[in-house]
């Protein structure tokens, strides 16, 4: 096993690993391998902790470190990192590889001055590199109540103390959103790999209309393109044969869905009141798809 800096005669094929890694594990489909194409190029990428790692001269794993912050009670930001996409090849997942890579990225980061770390991902993973739910850290995942402990969303201080007395909202950089702010673009790159079919797995990051937030969960759920396909943006009450249901504004798509404050607080940790929610719905929709300016 040797773990060495990528280099960009290895771009294609970590690109591929990287869809092979990710395909249908947090979404359907995935958009890992899109991120990493164009985050190379992106102010906050850090290729001092571009890893690859390779078994018997194959590459097997990649990993990717990124500036982020945190937005603080006062506005004011403080500096915090991040990584991913991390990929292991799937013929080589669950034989400690992720581990390890991860592990040696993590040093090399320490090594760097980087002081505290938070990503989304599986807490059965990576409870085992020291991570923990960040809201026991008091950092808040942007798009969940600040007072909600949310099991996808992780941290860990790689400088103990560092994050003592810090109390902030993590968003992830702009650049991971880059396949949602250029769908076209992302569509026409995707169509240079081989085939593969979108669906809903288990365990799978929570998934919701980009139109009016409702969760989604299978394909029966969802919305068809034109083609009669499976949208797996939208909902079946927002979308069908490629056209939105309802011409509406944000503002009334939000008091539209406000009237139902009853099913949300069925899965809320405490009930909120239908003033809270439609502040909580302005904090999120703006970040859907359809409502991105």
């Amino acid at each position: 096993m040797n773990i060495r800096l990528e280099k960009p005669q290895d771009y294609r094929e970590v690109e591929n690993l990287t869809r092979e890694a990710f395909w249908n594990v947090y979404r359907p489909g995935c958009t890992e391998h899109y991120v990493l194409n164009q985050y190379r190029n992106d102010a906050n990428f850090i290729p001092e902790l571009d890893f690859v790692m390779e078994e018997d001269g194959k590459i097997i794993g990649h990993v990717m470190y990124s500036k982020a912050a945190l937005t603080l009670e006062d506005g004011s930001s403080f500096p915090i990192w991040t990584f991913g996409p991390i990929s292991i090849h799937p013929d080589y997942k669950r034989k400690g590889y992720g581990l390890k890579l991860l592990q040696y990225s993590m040093e090399k980061a320490k090594e760097m001055g980087i002081k505290a770390l938070c990503m989304e991902g599986k807490i059965g993973f990576y409870k085992h590199a020291g991570f923990d739910v960040a809201s026991k850290l008091k950092i808040h995942y942007h798009l969940e109540p600040k007072d909600a402990e949310v099991p996808y969303f992780l941290a860990q201080e790689l400088v103990p103390g560092y994050l003592d007395g810090v109390e902030g909202t993590y968003c992830p950089p702009k650049g991971y959103f880059v396949a949602d702010e250029n769908p076209e673009a992302f569509e026409a790159y995707e169509a240079t790999f081989p085939h593969k079919e979108k669906d809903f797995q288990p365990e799978q990051l929570p998934q919701f209309c980009q139109s009016c937030g409702m969760p989604l969960t299978n394909k029966e759920g969802c919305g068809t393109n034109a083609d009669g396909s499976t949208n797996f943006d939208y909902c079946q009450y927002c979308y069908k044969d490629g056209k939105f249901l309802q011409e509406c504004t944000m503002d009334e798509m939000i008091n539209h869905c406000s009237q139902f404050i009853d099913e949300v607080n069925k899965n809320m940790p405490k009930p909120i009141t239908k003033e809270e929610y439609i502040q909580m719905m302005y904090g999120f929709f703006p970040m859907l798809k359809r409502w991105k300016k």
